[in-house]
């Protein structure tokens, strides 16, 4: 029977690679090299890491200009210092393939009060491009916005090197791969910081497998020991398609320039550009995701908005503003183990000095909802919660927004400050999104509304950079 009469579902593909790693002999204190994420990066905290070390990865991640006359200088200097810092040892590549496995210690507060820690633990390798689609080994579940592809596209391409991954979720056997993550992190860490935030980073190094064959055309020896156990782990991540959790911009990026690069591909038939570097987390080790309340700018408020929400949800009056904010801790399910076929149907409102808990009715809301969409899209919390400012106002959430109605905070004991100062209407409180939710919306071909998903902590730039080289 031909092999055309079946569906083989795609898969991505991984692999080790040679990273580009700050020598500790040269930089001695990781912490002091290390930067956020461009986009998260503040001009205050921009320059506070520039005046940090000389060799702070920012000057990579976030450049700044060096010409007035010259808009892509920003991009230039960036390369400049990359090829400075190779030269004179600053950064050195690792001289057999490898994976890093990142681990991440953050220290997160209740809006009570409370301390806990969320401790999150994947790997880093390099991930073949592939265009989205059905049939792809990769999902996207969010939208991109063109200023930022262009700005990380023309630093790429100065570059010609990742300096941030993408990160991606696999549901996988999330058991079987903590136990391979464990025996390769049974000794001390290769390197270890504490970065501005209080988030501990630990990082191992592992050899991994040979990504080619030899020079004879003789297939390599089977892996042993903890190369095995690499091999195993990318195997095991690579089995089913894989989520982007963080990092769209980058990977958008990455593939337009993979594309350009491929108009004049020569003889190479496996070229390093062909991948991006990514960090892979199991859904129950994933960073958490923390939520994005909405503040309703005006619109009704007290006794008449506690009114007119009764007939889509629940109303559980609550005796202040702490109780509101406790009970929205107390209650809320770890994201990365809460089910992912619908949210909690949960949320916090306060308005006028009054709060309850509300609970959305199925039944009321099963009309209202766009039966084009997916389960799993459809009952997202913050699906619901627009359905409703809808209904309220009488105004759909994107407009709200984009009229300045609607604001987002992620610190619910400020939203709730608003309210209270008359700066605003109301504020409603949200439950995380279900890490598992963002893979099922991902596996129905569809995307996320706007500030669904926040993950945290993010990982930094400077632990290691990825060469479009082999």
């Amino acid at each position: 029977m031909p092999l055309g009469r079946y569906h083989w579902p795609a898969v991505p593909i991984l692999r080790a690679f040679r990273a580009l790693r700050y020598d500790p002999a040269r930089v001695p204190d990781a912490a002091a090299v290390l930067c956020p994420p461009y986009d998260v990066i503040s001009s205050e905290l921009g320059d506070a890491l520039r005046a940090r070390n000389p060799h702070n990865a920012i000057r990579l991640e976030l450049p700044q200009p060096t010409d007035a006359g010259d808009p892509d200088s920003r991009y230039k200097s960036a390369a400049r210092a990359l090829a400075e810092w190779r030269s004179d040892g600053t950064l050195r590549k690792d001289r057999v393939p490898t994976v890093t496995i990142h681990e991440q210690r953050a220290p997160m507060t209740a809006s009570d009060g409370t301390t806990s820690e969320s401790v999150s633990r994947g790997f880093l390798a390099r991930l073949r491009l592939e265009p989205f689609g059905p049939d792809s080994g990769i999902r996207p579940h969010e939208r991109t916005m063109s200023g930022p592809k262009e700005d990380r596209y023309k630093l790429l391409r100065a570059t010609g090197t990742n300096l941030s991954p993408v990160v991606l979720l696999h549901d996988a056997d999330a058991t079987k791969g903590r136990e391979i993550l464990d025996r390769l992190t049974a000794r001390p860490p290769d390197l270890e910081a504490t970065t501005d935030d209080g988030v501990t980073h630990r990082v191992w190094i592992a050899e991994g497998p040979q990504p080619h064959d030899d020079e004879t055309g003789n297939a390599r020896p089977e892996p042993t020991g903890a190369v095995a156990d690499v091999a195993a782990l990318l195997a095991l991540a690579a089995s089913r398609p894989l989520t982007i959790a963080d990092g769209h911009h980058r990977f958008e990026t990455a593939w337009r320039y993979r594309q350009e690069r491929g108009q004049n591909r020569a003889c190479e038939s496996d070229p390093a550009w062909d991948y991006v570097m990514a960090l892979i987390y199991a859904i129950p080790d994933a960073p958490t995701v923390l939520p994005t309340h909405r503040v309703l700018m005006d619109g009704p408020s007290g006794d008449a908005l506690l009114a007119a929400v009764e007939p889509l949800f629940h109303v559980r009056r609550v005796a202040s503003a702490e109780e509101l904010l406790h009970l929205m801790d107390a209650e809320a399910l770890d994201p990365r183990t809460a089910p992912g076929d619908a949210g909690s149907g949960r949320f916090g409102l306060w308005t006028g000095g009054q709060g309850a808990i509300l609970r959305a009715r199925r039944e009321a809301f099963e009309p209202l909802l766009d039966p084009a969409l997916s389960e799993a899209s459809r009952w997202l919390d913050v699906n619901l919660l627009a359905v409703a400012l809808e209904r309220l106002v009488g105004v759909d959430a994107v407009a709200l927004a984009a009229g300045g109605r609607l604001t987002y905070t992620k610190d619910a004991r400020e939203a709730v400050v608003l309210v209270d100062d008359g700066t605003t209407a109301s504020a409603f409180l949200l439950d995380p999104t279900p890490v598992a939710a963002v893979t099922q919306v991902a596996a129905a071909g569809e995307v996320m509304p706007q500030k669904s998903t926040y993950f945290h902590p993010k990982a930094p730039t400077g632990l290691l950079f990825a060469p479009l080289e082999w």
